[in-house]
């Protein structure tokens, strides 16, 4: 399994408010199905990044391509592979 780094630029606001339930439910189903390992939106207001698992590129432009933020041309999208080379330290609490 590979990791890949969606980012998703900003393309229109008020599409991306519209259509960001959808967008929520679409990430949740897939989470529930194992290709989602974090997902955020960048607190700037210029779009968001998923870190996607899957087995290749293409598999995942199909996941991005199919997200109603792309398919309702709300979010623009860029997919690099990313190579984790740390275990995530978490602080104590």
């Amino acid at each position: 399994m590979k990791y890949f780094a969606a980012f998703s630029p900003m393309l229109d606001e008020g599409k991306s408010q519209k259509y960001r339930p959808d967008h929520l439910d679409y990430l949740e189903k897939l989470g529930k199905e194992g290709k989602v390992f974090a997902k955020g939106r960048f607190a700037d207001g210029t779009g968001g990044m998923v870190i996607y698992m899957a087995e290749n590129y293409d598999e995942v432009e199909a996941i991005v391509k199919n997200d109603p933020y792309v398919v309702q041309g709300a979010r623009g999208y860029e997919i690099h592979e990313w190579v984790m080379t740390t275990d995530a330290v978490l602080p104590e609490k």
